[in-house]
């Protein structure tokens, strides 16, 4: 397998994959910001045999002062797996409606805790439609996995040592341009961005059908702001990438795995962690 197929599956691929002897376990995301509810589009047809995660309930935390969108417990991230029939040995197939949004935010949790086979669609459910490949409202029926949840499979940054990364490394801050500005700030109480990031907007991962770019495309991504193979920085620990809850910063960490890069480090609180402690500074405009 190259280092593509071992993160992304098209569609056609996948559909052979479900015909198959040892089908992958197959994951339903989709989520919106806005709403509605995935599990409603679940409901009204998915691919057959998949079985649904919600990102703000099982995929994350209580949110608080940790964030929007924290790190779940072990013992609940654990739990979920098993219930959704994922083994130790299983290969995983996480989609969402079509950019891999949500999708990569659930490739990093399971990544996270410990597990290593697990792919994302390319290009979601939309892509699936679009193929005119079967959906179904059926829910399947589920054996239970024996899923271990082992924290710590990739790198995580709490505010103190972004804030470190920031100014010793490279901070990438993956949400709008007018939002890291601080001219704007939809979300959160408070607008800008910490100071020393940068801005690299994750909706530029992917083509407007939601697919990924290729490789290089993306490798020239990351390189414009200092990233890429010649970079002196050779730890993963040195590259970190944000948002506002930490999932769009998850399709980062994403992309630039699939572009050949280090996993970045993680900033999983991310702007809704920053700006709970009110004495940490905030940076507006394009520096």
């Amino acid at each position: 397998m190259t280092a593509r197929s071992e993160l992304l599956v098209g569609v056609a691929s996948l559909a052979s994959e479900l015909a198959g002897d040892r089908p992958p376990v197959l994951i339903d995301v989709r989520w919106s910001l806005a709403g509605p509810r995935g599990i409603e589009a679940y409901r009204a047809g998915h691919l057959p045999g998949a079985r649904f995660a919600d990102l703000d309930t099982e995929l994350a935390g209580r949110r608080g002062a940790g964030g929007r969108h924290p790190l779940p417990e072990p013992a609940d991230f654990e739990g979920l797996m098993r219930r959704l029939g994922v083994w130790n040995d299983s290969a995983v197939v996480v989609y969402d409606a079509a950019d891999g949004v949500p999708a990569a935010r659930a490739w990093w949790d399971i990544r996270y805790f410990g597990h290593h086979d697990v792919r994302l669609l390319d290009g979601g459910y939309a892509a699936w439609v679009a193929a005119g490949l079967p959906v179904t409202a059926d829910e399947p029926s589920i054996a239970a996995g024996d899923f271990v949840a082992r924290p710590g499979g990739l790198v995580v940054l709490d505010a103190d040592s972004a804030a470190r990364l920031a100014t010793d490394g490279v901070l990438i801050d993956v949400r709008v341009g007018e939002r890291f500005r601080g001219e704007v700030e939809p979300v959160d109480p408070v607008a800008g961005h910490i100071p020393g990031a940068v801005n690299l907007p994750t909706a530029g991962n992917v083509a407007a059908d939601g697919k990924f770019l290729d490789i290089e495309t993306l490798a020239k991504r990351f390189e414009s702001v200092g990233i890429g193979d010649s970079d002196a920085v050779g730890d993963e620990t040195a590259v970190g990438a944000y948002c506002g809850s930490g999932v769009n910063a998850a399709h980062t960490a994403f992309a630039m795995t699939l572009a050949g890069l280090p996993t970045p480090a993680l900033y999983v609180g991310s702007w809704s962690n920053w700006i709970a402690d009110g004495a940490r500074s905030i940076a507006t405009g394009a520096d």
